[in-house]
């Protein structure tokens, strides 16, 4: 069984973006050290456009094959004219909205997100399912995340996007590890008890 991955950057007080979903503001974060640790380490999950600026287009997956985003965060690739961000994955979109694919190499979710990732779950794969966000879809498919992988800036937005936009229900994820980084980066992987 495959393990879906919500990997997804936020300040310390647990927000993806400023109230618009704008993250910009974390991205003053991406120096050497830090970048040489996503490349490394997670390579896939850099878009297919950084990867080039960065030279690890060549780079092989290591964790992943599969992304699935929500609209929202789909809709910042596509103000910048990118249809397919992820070209080096199977991209899916989650989206009510959105029914007709920009892009080939991208499929729509529109409805049942959750038995949608119950279907990838069950293909045979090495690798993973990329939950790249944002705060609605990983709040729908809450129940399906097998990992968490923070990666806390060092920012306090004070109000914003939520991890995870749902109703009131306890998930409980044990630590696993904990790598900190000089430019006061810390990235924290969680597992869910089951």
């Amino acid at each position: 069984m495959r393990k879906l991955t919500y990997f997804i950057a936020c300040s310390l007080d647990g927000f993806i973006g400023d109230p618009d979903g704008d993250a910009t503001a974390m991205m003053s974060f991406l120096d050497d050290e830090y970048l040489a640790y996503l490349g490394s380490e997670y390579p896939e999950t850099v878009a297919t456009h950084g990867r080039r600026a960065l030279g690890i287009d060549d780079l092989p997956n290591k964790r992943f094959d599969t992304l699935i985003q929500g609209r929202g965060s789909y809709d910042l690739a596509l103000r910048e004219g990118i249809t397919s961000p992820y070209a080096h994955l199977r991209e899916y979109v989650v989206s009510s909205t959105l029914k007709d694919s920009p892009d080939p190499n991208v499929e729509i979710i529109s409805d049942d997100p959750i038995g949608k990732v119950r279907e990838l779950k069950a293909e045979e794969s090495e690798f993973g399912i990329y939950l790249c966000g944002g705060a609605k879809v990983a709040g729908a498919l809450v129940g399906e995340i097998d990992e968490l992988i923070i990666k806390s800036y060092p920012l306090v937005y004070g109000t914003g996007m939520p991890m995870f936009e749902t109703g009131f229900a306890i998930s409980e994820f044990a630590l696993e590890s904990v790598r900190a980084f000089g430019n006061g980066v810390v990235v924290r992987t969680y597992s869910r008890k089951r």
